[in-house]
């Protein structure tokens, strides 16, 4: 089976060049066949790397993707500042930003909302892991922060990640969501559990949108509703990661 991705349909310049991962077209067995690209969930760091390697010549990337060791926080790594020498290791961080063409800024997701960023003069683009703890955090603001671009020129597109119609919270974590943006409380639903259907990506656009955010794209595809698409951590438990890519074309 060939590699296969989303395009991000969004109207950016050519110069910024995006895709997000489907789960076809790798090495990997069992709960993480085929295309995991997460090197922190028990596959094998072979068939991780092969996966890898496989993405980079069928999308023709310009270069290995900046991999966030990703923690749930707020941390956002300036790819730009990052040491050259740095070797394998992947900073601790959940958004990334670039403003030199050829450097990738990765995402990874089995669940959670991955969000791309572009300046709409195509000089500086980013990404962010919006769970909902990376959502309370603030991660949103801090990533377009590190962009410092003006806020109404920047465009998004959200990835897949978990739909409203599979997202089940507590009381908890409406509290912490609405702690942040009270107006929130319109995405979320109560459920005869006693607990409540959370629109993540609507929760993001949300925060986006009070930012100054206005041009904001995708959002439709659900992980959970999709097992031949998509890596699910709610649905599966344990399993493999696809990835969300943006970055600036050396033309």
């Amino acid at each position: 089976m060939p590699i296969e991705w989303l395009t991000p349909r969004w109207p950016v310049p050519p110069k910024v060049r995006a895709l997000s991962t489907l789960r076809g077209g790798g090495v990997s067995t069992g709960r993480y066949a085929s295309l995991n690209l997460g090197d922190h969930v028990e596959d094998t760091p072979e068939a991780v790397a092969e996966n890898r390697r496989r993405l980079r010549i069928a999308a023709g990337l310009p270069a290995e993707p900046g991999w966030l060791a990703q923690v749930h926080g707020v941390g956002i790594a300036d790819l730009d500042a990052l040491p050259a020498d740095r070797g394998s290791s992947a900073p601790q961080a959940d958004g990334a930003v670039t403003r030199v063409p050829g450097r990738i800024c990765a995402i990874l997701s089995a669940d959670c909302l991955p969000i791309l960023i572009a300046s709409e003069r195509g000089d500086a683009v980013g990404a962010a892991h919006a769970g909902w703890r990376g959502l309370a955090g603030g991660v949103i603001e801090a990533a377009v922060r590190a962009l410092g671009s003006p806020p109404e020129s920047l465009l998004a597109w959200l990835g897949p990640a978990i739909g409203p119609g599979h997202f089940e919270v507590g009381p908890e974590v409406r509290e912490a969501l609405l702690r942040g943006d009270p107006g929130a409380w319109t995405a979320f639903v109560p459920n005869a559990r006693g607990r409540f259907m959370a629109d993540l990506p609507g929760l993001a656009r949300r925060r986006l949108e009070r930012l100054g955010i206005s041009r904001i794209y995708g959002g439709g595809e659900c992980t959970h509703a999709d097992s031949e698409r998509y890596f699910s951590h709610r649905r599966d438990g344990q399993t493999g990661r696809q990835a969300a890519l943006v970055w600036l074309d050396r033309i």
